[in-house]
């Protein structure tokens, strides 16, 4: 029964966690947003939490951008994971607004959506695009579990 209980739960608990539960930044490419304020809120955050900031460079133009988001929100193990694991800071660049002094302080984005990863200093662990993630041109839970177990923080 204890065993029952305990895997409910497990299967519960990931779909408490949603979008709107999690900080602005983290919920979408805003090209109002600043991402200088955003990221030391971040930061801050990640210091708190023992987590890494996991921060996804796009926008609401990127088709692979949106695909991403999509695949994470039919996935709500993986998306429980990813946001317990690291503070995702969501960095828009459009048109509208480019970001490109926040951007400056970034190797160059090699496509898009492009991720890096930060410690809680702010110090870059890793920079890449998002093809590492797919799999016969679809987003792979395994790929994004991998990737997930490879850069939380130890």
């Amino acid at each position: 029964m204890k065993k029952y209980l305990l895997s409910l739960l497990l299967c519960i608990f990931p779909l408490s966690l949603h979008a709107a539960a999690l900080p602005a930044y983290s919920q979408g490419y805003d090209p109002a947003r600043d991402p200088f304020s955003d990221g030391r809120a971040a930061l801050k955050l990640a210091q708190q939490t023992n987590r890494r900031v996991l921060i996804e460079v796009g926008g609401n133009w990127c088709s692979w951008c949106l695909q991403q988001d999509k695949f994470l929100r039919e996935n709500p193990m993986l998306f429980e994971q990813l946001h317990r694991h690291f503070v995702v800071l969501k960095v828009n660049v459009s048109e509208k607004n480019d970001n490109a002094d926040f951007m400056a302080g970034f190797p160059k984005p090699l496509g898009y959506p492009h991720i890096y990863i930060a410690e809680a200093d702010g110090k870059i662990i890793f920079s890449k695009d998002t093809a590492q993630l797919l799999e016969d041109s679809r987003y792979s839970v395994s790929r994004f579990q991998q990737f997930i177990h490879r850069w939380k923080h130890p």
